[in-house]
């Protein structure tokens, strides 16, 4: 039997863990070009960046739980559901 050492959350907070984690790296990812963007290589452009980073994180959260069922929805529209004989080709 395996077993996961870092499995510490229960399974019915998994949208929220996702949504942490999907702001976690994007913010950090998106504040660091934008960063860099505005400010260029600087000498002290990390410390920038990371107090840009958790502020845009502070927002990223909340931002993307609000915005996740209404993005549930667009995507149920554009997608084409498959009947179940079409699965089976």
């Amino acid at each position: 039997m395996k077993i996961n050492l870092l499995a510490i959350v229960q399974v019915n907070y998994q949208k929220l863990v996702f949504s942490f984690f999907i702001a976690l790296l994007m913010s950090c990812i998106v504040s660091f070009v934008i960063t860099l963007f505005n400010v260029g290589f600087i000498e002290n452009v990390l410390f920038i960046w990371l107090k840009t980073w958790s502020f845009t994180f502070v927002v990223a959260f909340p931002a993307i739980n609000l915005v996740a069922p209404i993005v549930n929805k667009l995507v149920s529209l554009v997608i084409i559901q498959s009947t179940p004989h079409e699965e089976q080709s």
